[in-house]
């Protein structure tokens, strides 16, 4: 059985002893703020907040309601957007656009004002993954290529066990390709070079088409060890090995004429460390796991050890680059990425602290007092931010009135932790459907903290199906991205960031790459985010945020930035089309085929959920391709099954049947699951549907899904994973 939670109680708070322990003895040890400023700062801030908080959830519900009563009235009519608009704006949904303005955000560091480049989102229960992906600022381009299927496995060339020449002769070739595009000299190719190239008197010997783009060099025995490059502000730093290289034991160089060992690029510019999404935390234990690695990184001292392949590894975060720049001077490069906090939304409560009336402290509340606090000791050292700058990503706002509360969350804390004004920064997801189509009075409300804004395909298409679930069957999940909304939707987000001045100052993020094993798929089509004019773009692993990097080399993002700004923008009523199906007419074969490929990721996600905790995971597929699944894609699933259930596109008995045939296949999926270290290992739910607490959160998903919030999975995964906590 689940121990009982011990609270401990202090100025009108309950707290849970695991919680308090950690703030009062690790998040408040060494820095300025004393336990009694905090505890009465936050307990006055949150009982003030909390019924704010309540009242944005209910403007919600009443929304939706009058959304679902309008439709209805109308079912059976083709849907007029001039009428459908003025309804929106009537219920206050839609807001009437503000004059012209630009943001004013100041002390934002140079990876998010004027560095383009991938971006990683990692859960922040994962210490091992939270320092791979921080250190994946620097990442070998060699390891990415040799590794994946961007070098076919043809005429010899396979991966194999142990080293395969053939392969990395293809590696070696592809790279002096790259640095013939990215780095061109005068007259020869790179290909060509015959010698070990020279620097002598911090003169480079390579005669290159742009000479400033050798910013620096290192040099290991008197021998050159390092050539460092610049290309659209992102460094290319090729390592040579000449003997007594210790640190180097990659064979690649051993078969190069002229010595290239490795070429690291700059890959994981920022990463998105993640409270949300990726990670299934639901009480104080959960809470404080997460919040004691954001606590390391922020202290720089944390540390993972783990065992792979019989193998023990052991990671800490990397140091600082040094070189030496052509003027001579030592100089450093940061070595690793910016670091940004994704904290939860404003639906969800938790209960590591209850209030004087007894019930659950909002989470994005804690989550704002928390990680900020743990930002106090990277300002005495400045191993993230340098310009003492505090980056919150806040995901799943409702439009400008949740910005503002936002804001007002960020106000408090500052005052209470005597922060500057505006010394929180903060993202802008742009996710659901009341921030898409308000977005540019949203960016106002907080023009003096906005750093970033993205796209995210699968939430904002789970809050379409659902904010419009009463206008008839949508189309197929496949079809989504070639509908006209998305479209807009993904214009819109660029145009309002560049209207309202984010170029050069914050970055216009777009959404993830999710299927990490399909590198070479990844690299014909992702190129299109830097080409729509996106500052980032979020990529599942190091490896891929190294060949993403790739893109940016090719594309200068600032340029594209200046041709996009004299385009017409996206229209509002294209934004608002609904992507209902005309006069559906599906074979019973192609609606099993989609509630199939719904029903196990839905699953596949569900079970790693509740039984192991897991809340991002490479999950198969129906066709057995490895696909990144979290909240998101699990809420774009459960919606479109909700959704067609309602409109009898299929039936509840033909669902729970196809259910039950995806979990047997997904049971299969894992047999071989050991389960990840720390977390239970896998429990087959096709072994007893009954008794499968995973299996009923997945049917509860579809089931009840019309009535979820939003169409969120917060509520019914939490509340099964506490029963499987307590059983």
């Amino acid at each position: 059985m689940k121990k009982i939670e011990q609270y401990i109680k202090i100025k009108n708070l309950s707290v849970s002893k695991v919680l308090f322990d950690f703030i009062n003895d690790e998040l408040l040890k060494g820095i300025k703020i004393k336990k009694d400023k905090f505890w009465n700062g936050f307990s006055k801030t949150v009982h003030e907040l909390e019924p704010k908080n309540k009242k944005l959830i209910e403007t919600r519900e009443k929304l939706q309601k009058s959304i679902d009563t309008w439709h209805l009235d109308r079912k059976g009519k083709k849907l007029n957007l001039t009428e459908y608009k003025e309804f929106l704006k009537k219920i206050g949904y839609l807001k009437k656009p503000g004059p012209n303005f630009k943001i004013v955000t100041k002390n934002v560091d140079k990876e998010i004002s004027s560095i383009c480049g991938p971006q990683l989102v990692c859960p922040i229960s994962n210490s091992r993954f939270l320092l791979n992906a921080a250190n994946a600022r620097w990442v070998s381009l060699y390891d990415s290529l040799y590794g994946t299927d961007i070098i076919p496995e043809t005429h010899g060339a396979l991966k194999g066990k142990t080293y395969n020449p053939i392969r990395g002769k293809k590696v070696i070739e592809y790279v002096r390709g790259l640095l013939d595009k990215f780095i061109p000299l005068e007259v020869k190719s790179w290909k060509d070079l015959n010698k070990i190239p020279e620097v002598k008197n911090n003169k480079l010997n390579l005669k290159l088409k742009n000479p400033k783009q050798f910013v620096g060099y290192n040099k290991k025995l008197h021998h050159l060890s390092s050539l460092l490059f610049i290309n659209n502000n992102l460094h290319i730093n090729i390592l040579f090995d000449q003997g007594g290289n210790m640190e180097i034991n990659n064979p690649d160089g051993n078969q190069d004429k002229i010595k290239i060992h490795d070429v690291f690029l700059e890959s994981a510019i920022s990463t998105i460390c993640d409270h949300e999404d990726s990670v299934a935390a639901i009480d104080a234990e959960d809470k404080v796991l997460g919040y004691r690695n954001w606590l390391g990184l922020m202290k720089g001292d944390l540390k993972a050890d783990f065992t792979k392949k019989r193998k023990k590894f052991f990671r800490k975060l990397n140091s600082d680059r040094n070189y030496i720049s052509p003027k001579g001077k030592n100089f450093k490069l940061h070595g690793r990425s910016l670091l940004l906090n994704r904290n939860v939304g404003h639906l969800m409560t938790n209960s590591a602290i209850l209030l004087k009336n007894g019930s659950e402290c909002p989470e994005g509340i804690l989550d704002a007092f928390v990680t900020s606090l743990a930002c106090f000791h990277d300002f005495k050292r400045k191993g993230n931010s340098r310009t003492n700058s505090i980056y919150i990503v806040k995901p799943k706002m409702h439009g400008p009135e949740e910005c503002a509360f936002t804001n007002l969350i960020f106000e408090k804390v500052e005052k209470v932790l005597n922060l500057k004004k505006y010394q929180i920064l903060c993202g802008i997801m742009d996710e659901e459907r009341r921030t898409s189509v308000n977005l540019k009075e949203c960016i106002r409300i907080l023009k003096n903290r906005v750093f970033f804004i993205n796209t995210g395909f699968l939430d904002r298409t789970g809050d379409e199906i659902h904010t419009s679930m009463e206008v008839g069957p949508m189309i197929f999940k496949g079809n989504m991205k070639s509908s006209k909304w998305i479209s807009a939707y993904e214009n819109n987000n660029v145009d309002m960031g560049l209207s309202c001045g984010f170029s050069g100052k914050a970055q216009i993020g777009k959404g993830m790459w999710a299927m990490p094993d399909l590198m070479n798929n990844m690299m014909k089509q992702k190129i299109v985010h830097p080409l729509a004019g996106a500052n980032c773009a979020w990529v599942p692993s190091p490896t891929a945020a190294a060949l993403h990097a790739l893109h940016y080399h090719e594309v200068d993002v600032f340029v594209k930035q200046k041709e996009l700004s004299k385009r017409k923008p996206a229209k509002l009523s294209d934004l608002l089309n609904i992507p209902i199906a005309d006069r559906p007419n599906w074979s019973i074969e192609k609606i099993n085929k989609e509630l199939q490929n719904n029903a196990q990721g839905i699953l596949g996600y569900v079970v790693r959920w509740i039984d192991q905790s897991v809340g991002c995971s490479k999950v198969p597929d129906i066709n057995g391709v490895g696909l990144m699944e979290d909240r998101a894609t699990c809420r774009i699933s459960s919606q479109h099954i909700a959704n067609w259930l309602h409109h009898g596109i299929c039936s509840k008995k033909q669902v729970l049947e196809i259910m039950k045939k995806m979990a047997k296949v997904v049971d299969s999926q894992n047999l071989k699951d050991p389960g990840m270290k720390g977390h239970a290992p896998y429990n087959p739910m096709s072994k007893n549907f009954e008794k499968s607490i995973a299996f009923r959160a997945a049917c509860d998903l579809v089931f009840h899904g019309k009535f979820q919030p939003s169409g969120y999975t917060e509520p019914l995964l939490h509340f099964n994973r506490l029963m499987k906590k307590s059983v």
